[in-house]
């Protein structure tokens, strides 16, 4: 076989570069090792309003809830509330993803792309040492799939990348050791998505919940992976639920780890371009990477289409991609890395001092980067830390 472009991963970045690319007129073939895409969800499925409505049109059949805001917890149970558009990119709708990838994949297939499910990538084709394509397993059967440029879109255990020999490789700080039941609870707050900090509740991370209407919500942990051991994620997002929703009853579960690394050396390589999970692209405080791994999908795709017309796929040319992403958003990717470098040295008598700072200020409709300040301004030793960590 042979095309233009080989995406791997059918995820948001994957079929969002696979649909920029085909609209553009490459002949795309689009991978995912599942014969399902969308499952298992390995998400909170949150994602803002605005941010989505750029990239697609909202569609009830894949939006499970509409939030009106964030209601985060100190430790010491003490809450403030953000409003949806004020609260990050996490924040808006409760996405179904099942369903929501697999409409992105559809609308690849409909700009032209060729979708491929259970297929397995197994390592690059090349010559001279450049890759020239992917060796994959379709259906127990060795393909070789012949392209001069291959998107890697395949998550946070990405062999696309050491494939190609990019430096992906992850510290155990920067690693969120995740687990999430799909719950259902009468008691379920249906307007919020809530947030709960401390160390004794998830060390260098927080539990979420996030409604999806029906009485049922994502209940989720991430914990540092530095500050984690085997089975501590699930013993503790089961200490929590026990605590906070002792009727609740467990519908599904799911584990996994989110990248919290803030941008990487590099994203590219001859002939390769990593997005999404992959490219380490998540937010580092949240590590929400919906928003951002579509976005960055999108320059990938465009960034293919101009270089396999114009025939150079080097390293040098696929600058253009590196440079798009990290002036967007690679700016903010860095600003949050250095508050998450703040925040996972934070006592859970610092985290209530903050909160406490905040009574009295109309926080609901402040942007996270305000937020920020506005701490800073309240506990000087906390804007200390900030300028200390940057340095």
């Amino acid at each position: 076989m042979k095309c233009d472009l080989v995406v791997v991963g059918a995820g948001p970045a994957g079929s969002m570069a696979a649909k920029t690319a085909a609209d553009e007129g490459l002949d795309v073939v689009l991978l995912e090792k599942r014969q399902e895409i969308g499952d298992p969800v390995r998400c909170a499925e949150g994602v803002g309003k605005v941010a989505l409505a750029e990239m697609v049109k909202p569609d009830p059949s894949w939006i499970s809830a509409e939030v009106r805001g964030a209601r985060i917890y100190a430790p010491d149970g003490t809450p403030f509330v953000m409003t949806e558009d004020r609260a990050g990119s996490e924040v808006g709708y409760v996405l179904e993803r099942k369903v929501f990838d697999r409409m992105l994949a559809m609308k690849a297939a409909e700009a032209g792309a060729r979708v491929m499910v259970k297929t397995r990538a197994l390592g690059l084709l090349e010559e001279n040492g450049v890759p020239t394509g992917i060796i994959a397993l379709h259906i127990g059967e060795k393909i070789e799939i012949e392209a001069p440029l291959i998107i890697g879109a395949d998550g946070i255990e990405s062999k696309v990348g050491r494939w190609a020999g990019i430096d992906t490789v992850l510290k155990p700080q920067d690693i969120e050791v995740g687990v999430q039941f799909l719950v259902q609870d009468g008691k379920i707050d249906g307007e919020y998505c809530e947030f709960f900090l401390g160390n004794e509740i998830a060390p260098g991370g927080y539990v979420w919940a996030f409604p999806k209407g029906k009485n049922l919500a994502n209940l989720g942990i991430g914990i540092q992976g530095s500050r984690s051991d085997p089975g501590m994620s699930l013993r503790l997002l089961q200490r929590f639920l026990k605590e906070h929703m002792p009727q609740a009853k467990i519908l599904e579960m799911m584990v996994g780890g989110v990248p919290v690394s803030g941008p990487i050396e590099s994203t590219t390589s001859n002939g390769v371009m990593l997005v999404g999970d992959a490219a380490r692209q998540s937010d580092p405080i949240t590590g929400g990477g919906i928003i951002n791994a579509m976005r960055a999908g999108v320059m990938a795709g465009e960034v293919a289409a101009e270089l396999v017309q114009q025939g150079d796929l080097s390293r040098e040319a696929l600058k253009i991609y590196e440079d798009r992403w990290r002036d967007t958003i690679g700016k903010q990717i860095a600003r949050n890395y250095s508050a998450k470098e703040l925040f996972v040295t934070l006592t859970d008598s610092d985290l209530n001092g903050l909160v406490h700072s905040l009574e009295g200020e109309d926080v609901a409709n402040l942007e996270l980067k305000d937020l920020l300040k506005l701490l800073a301004r309240q506990n000087p030793k906390l804007l200390w830390k900030l300028r200390h960590l940057r340095r």
